[in-house]
C-alpha cells in the first residue's frame, strides 16, 4: 500500500454535501443549545441574589424558567444529536458503497498482492470510525466551539479580569493538546495497521484451515496468531498511554486555572469590584466551559485517530484501475468465437516477459488445447482474453473487434470461465448457477445444471436447487462444487469458454462426469483448454506448446506425435509411463 502523510478529511466533502438539509436542521439545533447554554449562568446569578435577598417566590420563578430552559436545551441537544448522526451514518455508507464499486474496478494485479482482511478492515471498521467522529464534529465540535466563544464573551462582560486570569494558562493547554494529537496521530496509524495484519492472518487461516489440521500446523498457527496479537495489543497500548498521559496534564492545569479564578475572585469581591451573585453567574460560566474544554480534547484525540482511518480508505481510492474502459466502447453484439492473437507480448514485472509477440488464430468452434511446464504463459496467455490484464503490445480480437474497444461487461459476458479452483459463495445452488443475475430463472438453471451433469445430484439435495451452499461451498464434494462451476459457465450461453485445468483435481469417478459436462459444454463454442487430460488434448483442433511464452510447436495431437518434438516427448515421458497428467 502507497503511504500518504497528508490528511484527506476534505475528500469526504462530496459524500456529506448530499445531507445539507439534515446538517441544516442540525446546526438550527446547535445554535438553540448554545444559546439557552448562555442563558444559564446569568440564571445562576438571578437565583443566588434572590436567595441572598430571601424572596423565595423570585427564586421560585427564576427555577421555574431554569427548569423550562433546560427542558428546550434537551430538546435542541435531541435535535442536533438525531440529525447530525443520520447524516453521518448516510455519509458513512455512500462513501463504503464508493469505496467497495471503486475496488471492483481494479485490476487483478491489486488483489493478487492486497490482504482480504486489511480490505475488510479498512471497508468495515475504519469507515465506521470515520462516520462516528463526522458526527461528533458535526454537533459536539461545533456546540463546543460555539460555547468557547459565547461563554468567555460572556465572562469578559462581566469582568475582564477575571476572564484573563482564567485563560492565562490556556495556550499553554492548546500547545500541549495539539503535540499529543499529533503522536497521537503516528499511534493510531501504527495501531490500525497492526489490527488490519492480525485480521489478514486470521481471513488467511481460516480460509486455509484444512492444510493447517492436515499439517498438524495448529500450534505454530496458534504462536503466530500470539505474536500479531501482542503486537496489537503494545501498539494499542502505547496510544491509551499517551491519552490516559495527556488527561491529567489537561486536568491539572485546569484546576491551576480554578484555583487563580477563586484567588483573584475573593480579591475583587474585597475591592468591591464584583459583586456576589456576579461572581456566581461567572462560576457557573466557568463551570459550563470546563465540559466543552474536556470534550474538545477528546474530540481532538479522536479526529486524529479516525484522521488515520481516513488515509487508509482514501488509499484504496487513490488506487487507479489498471485496466481502463475505453469512454466511447462499444457493446460487443453476440459473437460467433474467432479469436486472433496478433503479436502479444505481455510482462508482470518489466523486464522479465511472460508472452513474447505470440500469434495465434481460434476458429469459430475450434478447440485449443495449452501445453507446457509450469510458467511457460498459459494461464497469462487466457487471462488476456476476458481483459484481466492487457498486454504491453499487440491486440487481442474477437470476430475482428479489438477487445480494449468495448465495454467489459459485454466482452465478459460473451465468455465463460471454468477454473481449476472454483469458487462457490455462500447462497443456495439456484443462486451460485445464476451467478450475477438479477433475476432467477429456473428452468434456464436446470437446462444449464443438466449439460454440466448436475441436475441430478442437486435433485437428490434436501431441498434440490434450493439447498444453501455454505461459504466456499465446503459442504459438497469436489466434483458436485466443479459440475455447479460448469453450469454456472454455461448458462450465460457464452461463444466462447476457457476450461482451466477443470480436471485436474478431481477422482476417477467425478472426472468421467465433469468430463462428459465438458464435451457437451465444447460443442459449437471456441474454446481455450489448459488441461492435463489426454481425452481432451485429443480432441483439439490445435495443440499449442509453450516454452518461455512462446509458442514453439502448434498442431493435432497425431500431427505433434509424428514430428517427434517437445510434445512428444511429453506423451512419451508421462503416457507410456501410465500417467495421465502432464
Amino acid at each position: 500500500m502507497i503511504k500518504k502523510k497528508r490528511s484527506n478529511w476534505w475528500q469526504l466533502i462530496p459524500y456529506l454535501y448530499p445531507q445539507w438539509p439534515l446538517i441544516t436542521k442540525g446546526l438550527f439545533c446547535v445554535l438553540g443549545f448554545v444559546l439557552i447554554t448562555l442563558f444559564l449562568p446569568y440564571l445562576a446569578g438571578r437565583v443566588a441574589l434572590f436567595i441572598g435577598r430571601g424572596e423565595v417566590e423570585k427564586v421560585a420563578y427564576w427555577l421555574g424558567l431554569g427548569t423550562l430552559a433546560f427542558l428546550i436545551r434537551g430538546i435542541f441537544q435531541y435535535g442536533q444529536n438525531i440529525f447530525m448522526i443520520n447524516a453521518a451514518l448516510i455519509m458513512g455508507l455512500k462513501l463504503r458503497k464508493g469505496v467497495y464499486s471503486h475496488l471492483h474496478q481494479l485490476g487483478l494485479d491489486f488483489f493478487e498482492t492486497a490482504k482480504t482482511g486489511d480490505l475488510t478492515y479498512r471497508l468495515t471498521e475504519d469507515i465506521d470510525r470515520v462516520g462516528e467522529i463526522v458526527d461528533k464534529l458535526s454537533h459536539q465540535f461545533i456546540s463546543n466551539f460555539l460555547q468557547l466563544i459565547v461563554i468567555p464573551a460572556y465572562m469578559l462582560y462581566l469582568n475582564w479580569q477575571l476572564t484573563i486570569a482564567s485563560f492565562i494558562l490556556a495556550p499553554l493547554m492548546a500547545i500541549l493538546v495539539s503535540r499529543f494529537g499529533e503522536k497521537l496521530l503516528l499511534l493510531s496509524r501504527r495501531s490500525q495497521n497492526q489490527i488490519s495484519n492480525l485480521s489478514a492472518l486470521l481471513t488467511e487461516v481460516f480460509n486455509g484451515i484444512r492444510i493447517v489440521k492436515a499439517f498438524a500446523a495448529q500450534d505454530y498457527e496458534i504462536k503466530r496468531f500470539a505474536r500479531e496479537a501482542e503486537c496489537n495489543r503494545q501498539s494499542k497500548y502505547h496510544a491509551e498511554q499517551l491519552k490516559a498521559f495527556q488527561y491529567p496534564i489537561v486536568g491539572f492545569l485546569e484546576a491551576i486555572s480554578i484555583m487563580l479564578l477563586f484567588l483573584i475572585g475573593g480579591w475583587q469581591i474585597s475591592q468591591g469590584n464584583l459583586r456576589s451573585e456576579e461572581f456566581v453567574s461567572y462560576l457557573a460560566a466557568v463551570a459550563l466551559l470546563l465540559h466543552p474544554i474536556d470534550l474538545m480534547t477528546s474530540n481532538y484525540n479522536e479526529f486524529k485517530q479516525a484522521e488515520a482511518s481516513i488515509d487508509r480508505i482514501f488509499e484504496l481510492v487513490d488506487h487507479k484501475p489498471t485496466i481502463i474502459e475505453s469512454p466511447n466502447g462499444l457493446i460487443l453484439p453476440q459473437v460467433t468465437g474467432r479469436v486472433e492473437y496478433s503479436r502479444v507480448s505481455f510482462a508482470y514485472q518489466p523486464g522479465q516477459p511472460i508472452l513474447q509477440e505470440l500469434s495465434l488464430l481460434a476458429e469459430p468452434g475450434q478447440i485449443i488445447a495449452l501445453v507446457g511446464s509450469s510458467g511457460a504463459g498459459k494461464t497469462t496467455l487466457i487471462n488476456l482474453l476476458p481483459r484481466f490484464y492487457d498486454p504491453q503490445e499487440g491486440q487481442i480480437l474477437i470476430d475482428g473487434v479489438d477487445i480494449r474497444n468495448v465495454t467489459l461487461t459485454s466482452l465478459r459476458r460473451q465468455i465463460g470461465i471454468v477454473p481449476q479452483e472454483n469458487t462457490l459463495f455462500s447462497g443456495t445452488i439456484a443462486q451460485n448457477i445464476a451467478y450475477g443475475q438479477e433475476k432467477l430463472y429456473q428452468q434456464t438453471i436446470e437446462e444449464a445444471a443438466k449439460i454440466a451433469n448436475a441436475h441430478s445430484f442437486i435433485s437428490k439435495l434436501s431441498q434440490g436447487y434450493q439447498t444453501w451452499v455454505g461459504e466456499r461451498g465446503v459442504n459438497l464434494s469436489g466434483g458436485q462444487r466443479q459440475r455447479i462451476a460448469i453450469a454456472r459457465a454455461v448458462l450465460l450461453n457464452p461463444r466462447i469458454m476457457i476450461l482451466d485445468e477443470a480436471t485436474s483435481a478431481l477422482d476417477s469417478e467425478s472426472e468421467a462426469l465433469v468430463q462428459e459436462a465438458l464435451e457437451r459444454v465444447m460443442e459449437n463454442r471456441t474454446v481455450f483448454v489448459i488441461a492435463h487430460r489426454l481425452s481432451t488434448i485429443r480432441r483439439a483442433n490445435c495443440i499449442l506448446v509453450l516454452e518461455k511464452g512462446q509458442v514453439i510447436e502448434c498442431g493435432t495431437h497425431s500431427d505433434l506425435l509424428v514430428k517427434g518434438g517437445r510434445y512428444a516427448k511429453f506423451y512419451n515421458k508421462q503416457y507410456k509411463k501410465g500417467n495421465k497428467d502432464f
